[in-house]
């Protein structure tokens, strides 16, 4: 099976001045407030699982460790994935399965 993975971001609203974990929501790349959640969909682009949104300053790999997928790789070597550079390590760690653009 092939799949695809990629991080998307929605923008929220500025939360209120001097709320803890404010600087959570800003995202490095976007430079907005943001929350973030990891998707997974098959070859034709039909969405097979959404990960829990986290704060848009969470780098993409950290949320899919975080959601248990790179352990499920491990399980089922015979899954192969397609991702962005935003999960370079995946491919580093899984050279067989885990295919990323080239540099």
């Amino acid at each position: 099976m092939e799949l695809r993975i990629d991080g998307t971001e929605v923008r929220v609203r500025r939360p209120p001045a001097n709320k803890p974990g404010r600087r959570a929501f800003v995202s490095g790349k976007m430079k907005q407030n943001t929350k973030k959640a990891t998707v997974i969909s098959d070859d034709m682009g039909c969405t097979l699982w959404t990960g829990a949104f986290r704060p848009g300053r969470i780098h993409d790999q950290t949320a899919l460790k975080a959601e248990g997928v790179c352990s499920l790789f491990e399980q089922y070597p015979q899954v192969k994935a397609e991702i962005d550079a935003g999960y370079r390590g995946l491919a580093k760690q899984f050279p067989d399965q885990v295919e990323a653009p080239p540099l």
